[in-house]
């Protein structure tokens, strides 16, 4: 705990930049720009972030069912993170309720979740006959912050000389959020350091914690080096001809911050840095893209999740059918979606994939051991999906970028 007391305190100065940036960078870019511009580079990110997240699915099924990594004897030492009676429908309409916040001040710090509570007379009966309830969890709710984000950018672009003032201000905020950023970027290499070696002593054995779960642990590691350097990099090449060895050196600093925090929103600020001063991506395009594709674009979790289930069916000795497989990768795809940009967000969805094709929620126990290590590889992979996304959308939009002037008249 005390090792990591300086690296909380640097993870704790990013998360504070999330909520003020993600909103004035979203609105200020949409605003600024014409509204049918708007929706091109809108339509190419999101093109772009449902193309790599199916095939980081697709990729990660097949490495699972060619590398076998079920057998053996597997078990986990560390507390079982609580596990929570979760159907898929509800999770997926939680995840839409989510998109359309009732106060938005709340979502700064609430995320609305349904809750199913066995009744006491009958625990075993079907969890569809349960009673329905709901709580806030304290978790801020960024996708709805981003959609209403979205659309007051819109209606700014809308309403033309009107709209310049409130246009200016969030433009001046999230140039003052780029500011403070780079005061933070200088204490970055201390607190990546304690946040890594406080997780580093934490462990209690490297040793037993991979030789029970080495297979897996490989399966989900080649998996994410694939789909984060060779196939994204491949990606990024034929839409610009540009090799990309650059441009990820370039964001070697907002890797490591995803690696060492195990969120893509804390690392938010830290990569849109990189992207416009390193790689002189548009900010035109970094503050629109970076913060959607750090709310929806979860490549490594995507991956993850996929392998992750078919892992612990093969472990249950339990035989997937295709339409079962086609399942997972749908719902993997979606959890992927729903999952919070927070540190381990990924163990909350599982419990939405396992359900899919019947395996029990409490089955997430087997990979807990390792999942803290993995959450920091997958973070980093999904920072990197997200980079080259920018890098991708701002080349393609280069002209209508010249076009348009930088700021609405």
């Amino acid at each position: 705990m005390y090792v990591q007391f300086p690296g909380d305190l640097f993870l704790r100065m990013l998360k504070a930049l999330i909520i003020p940036l993600l909103v004035s960078s979203i609105t200020s870019a949409i605003g600024s720009l014409d509204l049918s511009l708007s929706k091109k580079i809108g339509g190419r990110a999101i093109l772009y972030y449902l193309v790599t997240t199916i095939i980081a699915v697709i990729e990660g099924i097949i490495l699972v069912i060619i590398i076998h990594p079920g057998r053996g004897e597997f078990g986990s030492s560390k507390a079982p993170p609580a596990t929570r009676a979760i159907t898929t429908v509800d999770t997926l309409l939680d995840l839409i309720r989510n998109m359309f916040p009732p106060n938005l001040i709340q979502s700064s710090i609430a995320q609305y979740r349904t809750i199913l509570t066995p009744p006491s007379e009958n625990s075993t009966a079907d969890v569809k006959s349960w009673p329905i309830s709901h709580e806030y969890t304290n978790n801020s709710n960024v996708l709805g912050l981003v959609v209403f984000a979205v659309v007051q950018g819109v209606a700014i672009g809308q309403m033309g000389k009107v709209g310049q003032p409130l246009l200016n201000f969030y433009s001046a905020l999230g140039e003052s959020m780029m500011l403070i950023t780079n005061w933070v970027i200088w204490l970055s290499p201390v607190g990546v350091f304690f946040l890594v070696a406080a997780k580093m002593i934490e462990a209690e054995s490297f040793a037993v914690m991979i030789g029970q779960l080495g297979l897996y642990f490989l399966t989900v590691i080649i998996g994410l080096f694939v789909h984060g350097f060779i196939i994204l990099p491949l990606i990024f090449f034929l839409a610009t001809r540009i090799i990309p060895f650059t441009f990820l050196t370039n964001m070697s600093q907002a890797i490591v911050t995803a690696f060492a925090t195990g969120s893509s929103s804390a690392s938010l600020s830290v990569s849109m840095s990189c992207l416009e001063d390193k790689n002189n991506i548009d900010p035109r395009v970094t503050r629109f893209v970076m913060p959607i594709g750090a709310t929806v674009n979860m490549d490594g979790t995507a991956l993850y999740e996929a392998v992750a289930v078919i892992f612990i069916s093969q472990v249950r000795h339990v035989s997937l059918t295709l339409g079962q497989i086609i399942a997972v990768s749908v719902s993997s795809t979606m959890a992927s979606i729903g999952a919070a940009s927070i540190p381990q967000a990924g163990l909350v969805t599982m419990v939405m994939v396992l359900d899919t094709v019947g395996l029990p929620a409490e089955d997430v126990t087997l990979i807990f051991a390792v999942d803290w290590l993995l959450d920091r590889f997958r973070t980093s992979i999904n920072v990197v999906g997200d980079s080259l996304g920018a890098g991708i959308v701002a080349h393609l939009s280069k002209k209508e970028l010249e076009k348009a002037p930088a700021v609405r008249e």
